[in-house]
């Protein structure tokens, strides 16, 4: 039986990129648990999930439209470097700032100047088709 909307489910995934590196994985991990339907994992996964039985694998590319969008340059901003205070920031680090509103955002260092850094608000995954590999452990139930 497959599961439906609603129903919690356990599945033993692998994450790759088109060049074949693997960006995530439950391997030697719980299998991951999350609700169909309930938009816990991107839309495409959760396509996936849905047409399998219990102990069924498949392997799925979901575009990045799909997964985490596609990357927008509106997204990448410029900030001077007195807002790190005391701290040079470094390319590849990982920063959470506010927003005016209020809203805590993620963003990673693409670059650092002289006098300013720019940040990349993209989520890291944006702009990249992924592909899964899938396996429906156990239908946990509503």
């Amino acid at each position: 039986m497959a599961p439906s909307n609603g129903e919690a489910v356990r599945v033993h995934y692998t994450g790759t990129l088109d060049d074949g590196s693997c960006f995530d994985s439950s391997d030697g991990r719980d299998p991951l648990e999350f609700t169909v339907g309930a938009g816990q994992v991107i839309p495409g996964f959760d396509a996936a999930v849905t047409g399998l039985e219990v102990g069924e694998s498949v392997k799925v590319t979901i575009p990045a439209a799909e997964a985490y969008g596609e990357h927008m340059t509106e997204a990448i901003q410029e900030v001077p470097l007195e807002a790190f205070g005391e701290q040079v920031p470094e390319v590849g680090w990982m920063i959470e700032v506010g927003s005016p509103e209020g809203h805590r955002m993620a963003a990673t260092v693409a670059a650092v100047g002289e006098e300013s850094a720019t940040l990349d608000f993209n989520h890291p995954l944006a702009g990249k088709d992924l592909t899964f590999e899938i396996e429906l452990v156990e239908i946990v139930g509503a």
